[in-house]
């Protein structure tokens, strides 16, 4: 059995300890950077499901607002949320091997489902607007909300805000969403493959 430090060497000093550090530093971010491009598919999905449903709790107070507006509006919004969960899925599936794609095309499946039936859901919304509507939108946002508390529990302190933001203004969310989805997915995978 060989050591590479020599037993019984002393304490480093703490000059050489934070050099040591920074240089963990930049090699973690280098790894979560190709992590990032080999994701976990159906951790990313699960994330695109959750902004989804996030999207689907805005629109719905959107249509209280406006009943006729609200719901064209929501009828294009989840069109365009649902194709790009498709398109990102299919890309994510071609990226990944071996497993992996097929995990992939099942998830590329799921978010069309989940695309289409929030698109659905918005059309009968915007085309009713009876009292179901308001009581679905309520439970909708009931369900993100629980999401999000407990989302915010397990977020470290400096990013507590920037999650409430998102909650408040979910438009911007999508985009920002799919690639800390990616980062976590890849934090993931990178724990489970080191932790074997």
């Amino acid at each position: 059995m060989t050591h590479r430090t020599p037993h019984g060497s002393g304490a480093k000093g703490p000059d050489e300890l934070r050099q040591q550090i920074e240089q963990t530093r930049h090699q973690l971010g280098d790894t979560v950077a190709q992590l990032m491009e080999k994701a976990d598919v159906k951790g990313r999905a699960r994330a695109r499901a959750a902004d989804l449903r996030d999207k689907a709790g805005a629109m719905t107070v959107q249509l209280r607002a406006s009943a006729a507006h609200a719901g064209h509006d929501m009828q294009d919004k989840a069109a365009r949320a649902g194709h790009a969960v498709q398109g990102g899925a299919a890309k994510a599936g071609h990226a990944v091997q071996g497993s992996a794609a097929k995990a992939g095309h099942a998830v590329q499946g799921s978010a069309a489902k989940a695309g289409h039936a929030v698109q659905g859901s918005a059309a009968k919304a915007g085309h009713a607007v009876q009292g179901s509507a308001a009581k679905a939108g309520h439970a909708v946002q009931g369900r993100a909300a629980g999401a999000g508390h407990s989302l915010e529990g397990s977020v470290p302190q400096p990013l507590r805000g920037a999650l409430r933001r998102g909650v408040r203004h979910p438009g911007p969310v999508i985009a920002v969403g799919v690639l800390g989805a990616a980062a976590v997915a890849a934090g993931i995978a990178w724990r489970r493959q080191h932790h074997r």
